[in-house]
């Protein structure tokens, strides 16, 4: 796949626009840049998309050497990259907040369910169970802050709930380090912005209804300086009534029943993707409840029947 540049001036004087998108991660990377000549505009995204190639490459579970796959492979990585050690950590703290409702330990569990895209055969309520056991994130052990090792044979790490966010928070603060001060950038719905538009207002992000394509009548939020991040059941589905899908509650091995998506508004954008992902097990009532004793983040929920749940700070 190509990539899509073009440029625009704003409306206010002076101001040079740059929208930038690129295919990364299995979806695309959206970057727009405001600043005060073209060369800085391109400058600041040619920093950002230096800074996010290398790491959708170190935590993807599709390349076959990189160090999370290594790492599933061998169950043992010594001289882990430092990025790596820091999502796993963070990962942690995530998973301690929710009770282990965010557990990158799934990748066993998803297993069986990809099979399903082919086999068009739900797995058995038995192999679910007997898989349980791996799944545990309290047995990825960090050790000297280099090596990473499983504590039980046959365990898997993916990193899809938290490190696109990430690497969406690497970008923007090597775009940052430019000079720039007006800044989109998204990754399949997860995205930070900083300052404002060309315009002087604030960005105006668009949170889609989960059971319709049309993104003309979205709710909508102005934001600044900040993160959010979008899980859905829409987004990645084993079957067409989007009960079986890619997020799957740790504890019981299925998909959780209640939330349709959850949007999370964070300080970064890999909290916010690990606390989306964790909603969606939490349901809503308990995650309301977490999200109002967390500072800086609040949540926005449809459930399977399309009402609507939210903390007070979420539209505000």
């Amino acid at each position: 796949m190509g990539t899509v540049l073009y440029l625009t001036f704003g409306r206010s004087p002076g101001v040079r626009v740059l929208r930038y998108s690129q295919p990364m991660m299995g979806t695309t990377v959206n970057i727009t840049v405001c600043g005060t000549s073209d060369d800085q505009c391109r400058h600041a995204v040619d920093a950002c998309l230096k800074r996010m190639k290398p790491l959708a490459q170190l935590f993807s579970t599709y390349v076959a050497d990189s160090p999370v796959s290594q790492l599933n492979r061998h169950g043992i990585l010594t001289d882990a990259p430092a990025e790596l050690i820091e999502v796993l950590e963070l990962s942690r703290k995530i998973s301690d907040l929710t009770d282990g409702a965010f557990d990158p330990t799934v990748l066993p569990l998803l297993g069986h369910y990809r099979h399903l895209q082919q086999s068009g055969t739900l797995p058995d309520p038995s192999v679910i169970a007997e898989t349980l056991h791996l799944v545990d994130y309290r047995n990825i052990l960090i050790e000297d802050r280099r090596t990473v090792r499983f504590s039980r044979p046959g365990m898997g790490v993916t990193l899809d709930g938290i490190a696109k966010g990430y690497i969406v928070d690497q970008g923007m603060n090597a775009l940052r380090g430019t000079g720039i001060t007006d800044a989109y950038v998204e990754a399949g719905g997860d995205l930070m912005v900083i300052g404002t538009r060309q315009d002087g207002n604030d960005w105006h992000i668009g949170i889609r209804n989960p059971r319709s394509d049309n993104l003309e009548h979205m709710d909508t939020i102005s934001l600044s300086n900040r993160a959010i991040a979008t899980s859905g059941d829409y987004l990645q589905y084993f079957t067409e009534d989007k009960m079986v899908h890619h997020i799957i509650d740790p504890h019981s091995g299925f998909s959780p029943l209640q939330i349709a998506s959850s949007s999370i508004l964070a300080p970064s954008v890999a909290l916010a993707d690990g606390l989306a992902t964790a909603t969606m097990v939490l349901g809503a009532e308990r995650s309301l409840d977490l999200l109002e004793s967390l500072p800086e983040c609040e949540g926005y929920f449809f459930d399977k029947h399309l009402n609507k749940y939210s903390t007070k700070g979420f539209f505000s």
